[in-house]
């Protein structure tokens, strides 16, 4: 079995922002010749999430606002008090949604649905500098 690793740099906007990665993760999944196996795409980071969605305008309104219905901003966050950093409710929405995601590889390709997009989340309350790591692993 082989793995290869390469990372993906982002420089996001601050919360809210929805990045649609796959076709770097396919193009990682390419180069890596890798036919059969897995990518992981993981967010080095505790206020940033991987996912999937239907990458369009109307559901990139729709997840902020039920993130904010789930973590709302005016919550009294603990981390609040100890970090003084206003940013509790993007470590929960973090942690709810997840820092990583696995995708199947089958003849080259990733195996996803026609309106699936692999996607980076960010919750942090101010734009930040990101780095996704993209492991692939297989044969």
């Amino acid at each position: 079995m082989t793995a290869k690793t390469q990372y993906i740099s982002l420089k996001t906007l601050g919360e809210g922002s929805i990045i649609d990665l796959t076709s770097k993760v396919a193009e990682i999944v390419e180069k890596s010749k890798i036919k059969e196996g897995t990518a992981t795409v993981f967010c080095v980071g505790s206020t940033g999430a991987i996912s999937t969605i239907e990458y369009e305008p109307g559901l990139q309104k729709d997840l902020p606002k039920i993130l904010d219905k789930i973590a709302p901003s005016d919550f009294p966050y603990s981390h609040h008090t100890t970090w003084n950093d206003n940013n509790g409710r993007s470590h929960v929405r973090a942690t709810l949604i997840g820092p990583s995601l696995t995708v199947p590889i089958t003849s080259g390709k990733l195996v996803l649905g026609q309106w699936q997009q692999i996607v980076f989340i960010e919750l942090d309350t101010r734009g930040r500098d990101r780095q996704i790591a993209v492991q692939i692993t297989g044969e």
